[in-house]
């Protein structure tokens, strides 16, 4: 907390004023890192609405890439709880309710968090060739892992992050879309 206090030019009493513990520092970074995600103006395609805020959460946990692995507290921030209201609503639109709206929107929610962290971690890897190694591994050793190698499995030649999580979404979406309101 002194440190912190000092590289924001104020007393550590003063910080501790306003927060108590380094928990409600992280809460606080957590819920600016949020401010950042841009909210759409709702549209009668709630499955793009959801797309547009998923992408920006996104953007912002990989801009801020120790972000992802502190989310899981329950978050009560203004900017948090901001985003979160729209994502629901959205979902409301597409005719979600109940505990299908809960499942969708931790579903989402996971969803997110799991691929910037997977990519946050990859990303900061001390070194910048361990993805290539891991699929040469899995190459090296197709006859253990056939469908890994065939799958092209870390392969970053073959598809990227972004691709990817777009066809993730795009998944998760249709699955949302389908399930009956509850």
């Amino acid at each position: 907390m002194r440190s912190l206090a000092q590289r924001l030019t104020v007393t550590a009493t003063a910080l501790c004023w306003h927060v108590r513990t380094k928990d409600d520092v992280l809460d606080l970074a957590m819920d600016q890192i949020f401010g950042d995600v841009p909210i759409p103006g709702a549209t009668d395609d709630w499955p793009e609405d959801v797309r547009v805020l998923v992408r920006g959460w996104r953007s912002a946990m990989l801009r801020h890439p120790w972000a992802p692995g502190l989310v899981g507290r329950p978050m009560l921030g203004p900017n948090v709880l901001a985003r979160t209201e729209f994502l629901q609503a959205a979902l409301v639109r597409g005719g979600c309710r109940g505990r299908h709206l809960a499942a969708a929107t931790r579903t989402l929610a996971n969803y997110v968090i799991g691929a910037s962290l997977t990519e946050a971690t990859w990303r900061r890897s001390v070194d910048p060739d361990a993805r290539a190694a891991a699929r040469d591994h899995v190459a090296a050793h197709a006859d253990a892992y056939p469908t890994l190698n065939a799958s092209g499995h870390l392969d970053d030649d073959r598809w990227d992050d972004d691709l990817l999580f777009e066809d993730g979404l795009d998944g998760v979406l249709r699955s949302v879309a389908r399930h009956p309101p509850s």
